[in-house]
C-alpha cells in the first residue's frame, strides 16, 4: 500500500473541494449575507490543507493504482471531504456542535438528505447553497467528477472509479475511464440544467431551481424549505420533480444510449424494466389504499401524493408532499421495502439496487429449479447473458452484509436509549441514503434530537450505503493493513 500517494490523491481532493466552496461565495455575495465570512475561511483552511498534504506527498508516483489503494482513496477521500465540507456550516454557527455540521455535510455528500435543521429558512442563502451544492457533487460522485477533470487520475483510475460508483458491475462507456467519467457528467449536467429550466418556467425562483435541481438529479432531497416540495403546493413541481427522480433513479448508461439515437434503449435493459414495473405497481397499491381508507377523497388526488411518495423513496430522494407516516399501515410498510430496494444500479439513487434484487430473485429460482431438476445446468442470465459467477458472490455477499449491518446498527442505536421504530426507521433512512425514515425520524420531523453517538452511528451508516458498503468494511478486514 503506497500511503504517500494515497494521501497525495486525498489532498488532490480536498484542495478541489476548497475551490468549490467559491461558488457559494459568489451566492453570499450576490444576496450580501452573513455566509461569506464563513465560506472564506472554510475556503482557505480547505485550499490550504489540501494544497499542503498533496505537496508533502508528492514525490510518490502515479503509476497504477491496485485495488486496495482504490478503495483507501475512496474510503479516506469521501471522510476527509465530509470533514472540510462541515467547515461553512460549523464556522457559520448554524449548528451548535462539530457533529451536527458534520453530520449534515456527510448527509449532503453522501446524497442520503438526512437532516439536523429545524428552521432550514432561516438559513443563509450561501450556505443554502453550499447545501444543495454538495449533493450534487456526491450524486454522480466527486472521484468520478475527478477523473473526469484531472488526468493523471486516469491511471490506473478504473480502481477508483469501481469503488466509487454505485453499481456491482460498473458500465465502462469508452476505452479510458476518464472518457466514460466525463460522459456519464455531461449527461448527469445536461438533466439538471433542463430541470433548472422547468421549474423556473413554473415560476420557481432562480435560486430555489438551482437547489432543487442540485438535489433532485443526485436524488439527494436537501430543500431549501422547511416543509419540503409540500411547502410549494403546486401539481406542476410535483409533475417535474416526479420525472426527473424517475430519471436519475435509472442507470445513466442507459440515458447517454438514448442521447445517441437509441429511444429503446431503457425499454430493452431488464433492470430498467424491472424498476418501472415496480413504480407502477407500487404506486398502484398506495393510491389504492389511502383513497380507500378515505385518507385522500379523490382517487387522483391519492395518485397525486402517492406516486411522489413512492418514486421519492423507491429512486431515494426523500422529498415530502405529505406526512407519510399518516397514511394506514399497509402503505407505509410499501414505503418501507422501497427504502431497501432503491433504484437502478448506475444510477444515483441509494438502496440495495434493483439489479441486486434481480439476481437474487434469480439466483432462488435457479435453487429450486435444480431441486426438482437436479441433474440440469442452468446460469442466471441478465438481458440475455450469464452473469459471472464472481459477480453472483459479490452480489449475495453484498445483500447478506447489507441485512447483517442494518440489524446490527438498529440495535446499537435502540441500545443508545433511541426508540425501536425511530431506531430501525433512523438506521434504514440512513444506510439506504433515504432521508427521512420513520417514527421522531419520519418526513415532518429531523435527526436533531438523536445522542451525539448515535449521530456518528448514523454517519457510518450513510458512507457505508454510499460507498456499496464493502469500500467502508474492508477497513475493518485486518488482512486490508498488512503487506
Amino acid at each position: 500500500m503506497r500511503w504517500r500517494y494515497v494521501l497525495y490523491v486525498v489532498g488532490i481532493l480536498v484542495l478541489f473541494l476548497g475551490l468549490s466552496m467559491t461558488l457559494p461565495l459568489l451566492v453570499g455575495l450576490i444576496y450580501r449575507d452573513q455566509s461569506v465570512y464563513s465560506l472564506l475561511w472554510s475556503i482557505g483552511i480547505t485550499v490550504g490543507s489540501g494544497g499542503v498534504l498533496a505537496l508533502i506527498c508528492r514525490s510518490e508516483g502515479t503509476e497504477y493504482i491496485s485495488q486496495r489503494e482504490g478503495m483507501a482513496v475512496v474510503a479516506f477521500g469521501w471522510s476527509a471531504i465530509g470533514l472540510f465540507g462541515a467547515l461553512p456550516f460549523y464556522i457559520g454557527g448554524e449548528f451548535p456542535s462539530f457533529t451536527d455540521a458534520f453530520f449534515e455535510s456527510v448527509s449532503g455528500f453522501t446524497t442520503t438528505g438526512s437532516s439536523v435543521l429545524t428552521d432550514i429558512e432561516a438559513v443563509s442563502k450561501g450556505l443554502l447553497f453550499w447545501r444543495s451544492l454538495i449533493q450534487w457533487l456526491g450524486g454522480m460522485g466527486i472521484i468520478v467528477l475527478s477523473l473526469a477533470i484531472l488526468p493523471f487520475l486516469g491511471v490506473g483510475g478504473m480502481q477508483l472509479y469501481k469503488a466509487e460508483v454505485p453499481s456491482p458491475v460498473p458500465d465502462k462507456l469508452k476505452p479510458r475511464i476518464r472518457d466514460t467519467a466525463m460522459i456519464l457528467w455531461k449527461v448527469y449536467a445536461l438533466f439538471s440544467a433542463a430541470e433548472v429550466v422547468l421549474l423556473m418556467f413554473g415560476g420557481m425562483s432562480l435560486f430555489d431551481a438551482l437547489c432543487h435541481a442540485f438535489t433532485t438529479m443526485p436524488t439527494g432531497g436537501f430543500s431549501t424549505q422547511n416543509a419540503s416540495i409540500a411547502q410549494f403546493n403546486s401539481l406542476y413541481f410535483d409533475i417535474i420533480i416526479i420525472i426527473f427522480m424517475l430519471l436519475a433513479g435509472i442507470n445513466f448508461s442507459l440515458h447517454y444510449q438514448m442521447l445517441r439515437g437509441r429511444p429503446l434503449a431503457l425499454w430493452r435493459d431488464s433492470e430498467c424494466r424491472f424498476f418501472l414495473a415496480g413504480v407502477l405497481v407500487l404506486t398502484v397499491a398506495v393510491t389504492a389504499d389511502t383513497w380507500l381508507w378515505g385518507i385522500y377523497e379523490s382517487i387522483w388526488t391519492a395518485l397525486r401524493y402517492g406516486s411522489f411518495q413512492v418514486i421519492s423513496i423507491l429512486t431515494t430522494t426523500g422529498y415530502a408532499t405529505y406526512d407519510y407516516e399518516q397514511w394506514p399501515a399497509m402503505s407505509q410498510i410499501i414505503l418501507l421495502l422501497c427504502m431497501f430496494l432503491g433504484a437502478s444500479a448506475g444510477s444515483t439513487g441509494g438502496g440495495m439496487k434493483c439489479l441486486r434484487i434481480m439476481l437474487c430473485i434469480k439466483y432462488c429460482y435457479k435453487e429450486l429449479f435444480s431441486l426438482i431438476h437436479p441433474h440440469a445446468v442452468t446460469h442466471v442470465k441478465i438481458n440475455g447473458k450469464s452473469v459471472p459467477e464472481d459477480v453472483m458472490r459479490s452480489v449475495l455477499g453484498f445483500l447478506a452484509l447489507y441485512v447483517l449491518l442494518f440489524a446490527a446498527c438498529s440495535v446499537i442505536l435502540a441500545g443508545m436509549g433511541v426508540d425501536f421504530v425511530t431506531s430501525f426507521g433512523a438506521v434504514a433512512a440512513t444506510i439506504g441514503n433515504i432521508g427521512p425514515g420513520f417514527g421522531t425520524v419520519g418526513p415532518v420531523e429531523n435527526f436533531a434530537h438523536i445522542p451525539a453517538t448515535g449521530k456518528w452511528l448514523l454517519i457510518w451508516c450513510m458512507l457505508l450505503g454510499r460507498l456499496e458498503v464493502y469500500t467502508v468494511i474492508i477497513l475493518l478486514v485486518p488482512e486490508f493493513w498488512r503487506k
